[in-house]
């Protein structure tokens, strides 16, 4: 395993994050994920990614049982507030009040003193963005939280809590959490470029294109029983704007070069989002300890501009580019 700095930080993280969306406390039972979490460990993986939202607050119980133990200067921590926690009118968004509480019960969960990277999982339009920093500024003034980022944020929201940051003299954003493979490839055109001038590092999320890009979907066929795409429960309604015949024909096209440089399709994927020199980690998720143990065999892998040339030219126009997709909820109001 590999590691890269988080932006312009000095921390190192895993080229590989080991990130628990759906899988502990809803796909995978507490015993499974602590077999999983042991694997990564062993494969070198360090960095850890959860939100306080996942499974409804229990993802963040279970990872911090299975980290029980562990030398908390072994590994990095990493966790996002905004989605509702609860059912109260002040349990999401950006408000002092919920970032406050929340990273308060995140530490708590967790079973620690501090996060290492606490992330805005969305940009609340509702909550002043002054307030908002303030409050991340306070939390890493406590000792709290060491780094701070986002998750989907436009690079114009981006800029404008640099400018803010900077003319407050508040601690600045060092990450983004980015949806990012082959298939969707919005952040390119504006966020990227705006991230590598300012410092900012990628820790994307779903490498694998929620594992269309694992090439076990087939066009024409019907979703293999018991895969992402037929559990409404576990990201279905995400992965539905890849099953299409036109897509899935154009994964099928990467196979061979994947087979020609002695890869699976999901460790060609997860080696292709590590070539852009931006991106700091790729977040990958596992049901079982044998995904992890293959998925790593993709960090350090050196892909040839004739190779990502190729990877273009098999995917073709089915890759969204629109910097316009990035969006967080808009107003309750």
């Amino acid at each position: 395993m590999e590691h890269r700095r988080l932006g312009s930080t000095g921390m190192y993280v895993s080229e590989l994050t080991y990130g628990n969306w759906i899988t502990h406390g809803s796909q995978v039972e507490a015993a499974a994920a602590i077999k999983c979490v042991k694997e990564a460990f062993e494969c070198g993986i360090t960095s850890y990614d959860t939100a306080d939202v996942y499974a409804g607050t229990r993802a963040e119980t279970v990872l911090g049982n299975a980290l029980k133990g562990r030398r908390r200067e072994s590994y990095e921590l990493f966790t996002k507030v905004y989605w509702p926690t609860g059912s109260g009118k002040n349990d999401r968004g950006l408000s002092r009040k919920h970032i406050m509480e929340s990273c308060h019960a995140s530490l708590k969960r967790l079973k620690t003193d501090y996060i290492d990277l606490y992330q805005a999982h969305r940009f609340d339009y509702e909550t002043p963005l002054e307030e908002t920093l303030g409050a991340f500024d306070d939390l890493i003034r406590q000792g709290k939280v060491h780094y701070i980022g986002f998750s989907e944020w436009s690079a114009e929201q981006i800029a404008a809590a640099l400018k803010i940051q900077d003319a407050r003299g508040y601690t600045r954003f060092v990450s983004s959490q980015p949806q990012y493979s082959m298939l969707w490839r919005v952040i390119e055109s504006k966020v990227v470029p705006l991230s590598q001038k300012e410092g900012i590092g990628q820790i994307v999320w779903s490498p694998i294109g929620q594992g269309v890009l694992t090439g076990k979907y087939l066009p024409g066929k019907k979703a293999p029983a018991g895969s992402r795409a037929t559990d409404k429960k576990g990201g279905a309604n995400m992965i539905s704007r890849f099953m299409n015949d036109q897509v899935l024909s154009a994964v099928q096209n990467l196979i061979p070069i994947a087979k020609r440089l002695d890869l699976t399709p999901a460790q060609l994927a997860i080696a292709w989002v590590l070539q852009n020199p931006n991106v700091s980690s790729a977040i990958i998720g596992a049901t079982k300890p044998s995904q992890i143990k293959e998925n790593v065999k993709a960090s350090g892998v050196k892909l040839e501009a004739s190779i990502m040339k190729e990877i273009d030219t098999a995917i073709g126009a089915v890759a969204e580019r629109d910097p316009a997709k990035t969006i967080s909820p808009k107003p309750r109001a």
